[in-house]
């Protein structure tokens, strides 16, 4: 008996002497008020801006007001969890969402969880959702091409790997047409795709989903979904994830297209949290920031140069006018942003011109610097054909009679927009895009109805798959339509246009 109690006591002390305090600091606030997904809270005032803050119960927040007696917190989630009187926790860390090879196919929330019902991602990478964009030492300049598949976009205003493109139009007029066409074009490219659909229905991003798994997209493609019945800051936050899980592949040395559909419900969802702040209110009830806000976004897009891997972004936001103005305040703001603009006119795409491009309006600031050579050949004056037709069409309407220059020019440019026209989810390779344009530009339409150009472009197209398959090959291997396969492209051509019939 007195064997066991010594024992024990012996236990006892060694345990005692092992025991060892140590003293836990946590900063600790109070939840003074909440309302509209923004809470206020007191007992934070070392919180730093961007922080995430622990409500408890796995709700969490970012701090984006820090004021002298209390700070402004967004609340990512439900809210309904969180009340006045309730304990918050600073976490010391910047928010954060799981990046990596593991988010590809799959759709996510701006906080990387997952909402196509394949489980959570398995991925323990972290990337911040705020990161400083690439320094100007950093950067290579644009040159290689990033294809749409749109034959009016990679002949005119050609976009290149590292570009910022925006598209800009009013609503209906196939903005999200072309983003999801130049995704599709990506199959087989070694391209990573991100889409971030901001504020939209969920029916339309499952439409979409569907397509792109039609097409098997989905093999190379994340979507990252802030639908229009998710909180303002889920929409806030959505384009700063996507952009994160971009520049992981990025830093890999891969090329990344994202699409921003649309930083126009971007700016509003950011608007009402910033009114909610209790922000001072500027110019149409934005913020004083709101430039900010998408420039620390779309400058992220870039192209790396090899000593910091190669790797590029390239970005095609959205933005969505009211009535064609697009000297609105935050259309105004992103074209200064971006390295050009994709315009597309309601009256062109009601007269049944798609996509409804208008070339006056649009410009690539990076030009046929982002062109295969075959491209800047065959194209090259394709864009000033376009714009003089333009105006000769609206001075023609007042005109009795016309030079046969000014006649031949407008036959031309009818001829022209006809063969421009492009059915959506069918995107042409550069290749196929050249033979139809070297047709166009050396005449060799001319003797043809307008009616006709889409019938020639279906059998030349098809005859250049067959018969034609040496040339459309040196084309793709050349990528050049001079000297030799120039004449015989020529040749080819000719050949064709004997036998078809309009």
């Amino acid at each position: 008996m007195a064997t066991k109690k010594a024992d024990i006591i012996a236990v006892l002390r060694e345990r005692i002497d092992e025991f060892k305090v140590e003293a836990h600091e946590e900063r600790v606030g109070t939840v003074m008020s909440v309302s509209d997904g923004v809470a206020r809270l007191s007992g934070l005032g070392n919180a730093m801006s961007q922080e995430m803050i622990d409500f408890g119960n796995g709700v969490f927040g970012v701090a984006l007001n820090l004021e002298e007696e209390t700070i402004g917190v967004i609340i990512l989630g439900d809210a309904t969890g969180v009340k006045a009187g309730d304990t918050a926790r600073s976490t010391g860390r910047i928010l954060s969402i799981p990046v990596g090879e593991e988010t590809v196919g799959r759709i996510l929330d701006p906080l990387g969880n997952a909402l196509d019902g394949k489980g959570a991602l398995s991925t323990k990478t972290l990337a911040p959702v705020e990161k400083v964009a690439p320094g100007v030492m950093t950067r290579k300049s644009v040159s290689v091409p990033m294809h749409t598949g749109i034959k009016a976009i990679d002949a005119l205003i050609p976009v290149g790997r590292g570009q910022r493109e925006l598209i800009i139009g009013d609503r209906q007029t196939g903005k999200t047409a072309i983003a999801i066409d130049t995704i599709l074009n990506q199959k087989g490219e070694n391209v990573k795709c991100i889409y971030v659909a901001i504020g939209q229905k969920e029916s339309k991003v499952a439409q979409i989903m569907a397509r792109f798994e039609a097409a098997g997209a989905m093999d190379y493609t994340t979507i990252v979904l802030a639908g229009a019945s998710d909180p303002a800051a889920m929409q806030y936050l959505a384009p700063y994830a996507g952009c994160a899980i971009a520049e992981y592949f990025m830093a890999k040395g891969e090329d990344v297209l994202i699409v921003y559909d649309d930083l126009s419900k971007h700016a509003w969802a950011y608007r009402e949290i910033s009114l909610l702040l209790r922000r001072p209110p500027g110019r149409e009830a934005y913020p004083g920031d709101v430039f900010y806000l998408h420039s620390r976004l779309l400058e992220r897009s870039a192209r790396l140069n090899e000593e910091h891997g190669g790797g590029s972004i390239t970005a095609l936001p959205i933005i969505e006018t009211q009535g064609g103005d697009v000297s609105a305040y935050i259309p105004t703001n992103v074209i200064s942003i971006t390295d050009g603009q994709i315009y597309l006119e309601s009256d062109l795409f009601y007269r049944g011109q798609r996509p409804a491009l208008n070339v006056g309006l649009s410009v690539s600031r990076v030009g046929s610097s982002a062109q295969t050579k075959a491209m800047k050949n065959v194209a090259k004056t394709l864009k000033v054909d376009l714009a003089q037709f333009r105006e000769l069409e609206a001075f023609a309407q007042f005109a009795s009679d016309l030079d046969e220059a000014t006649k031949k020019q407008i036959e031309r440019g009818r001829r022209a927009m006809e063969l421009m026209k492009q059915k959506q989810y069918s995107p042409m390779s550069f290749a196929k895009q050249a033979i139809v344009i070297f047709a166009l530009n050396n005449g060799m339409l001319d003797a043809l109805p307008v009616t006709a150009m889409q019938k020639f472009e279906e059998e030349c197209l098809r005859y250049f798959e067959s018969i034609g398959a040496s040339v459309l090959k040196s084309i793709v291997e050349a990528r050049d339509v001079s000297g030799d396969v120039k004449a015989s492209l020529e040749s080819e051509l000719k050949k064709f246009l004997s036998t078809f019939t309009a």
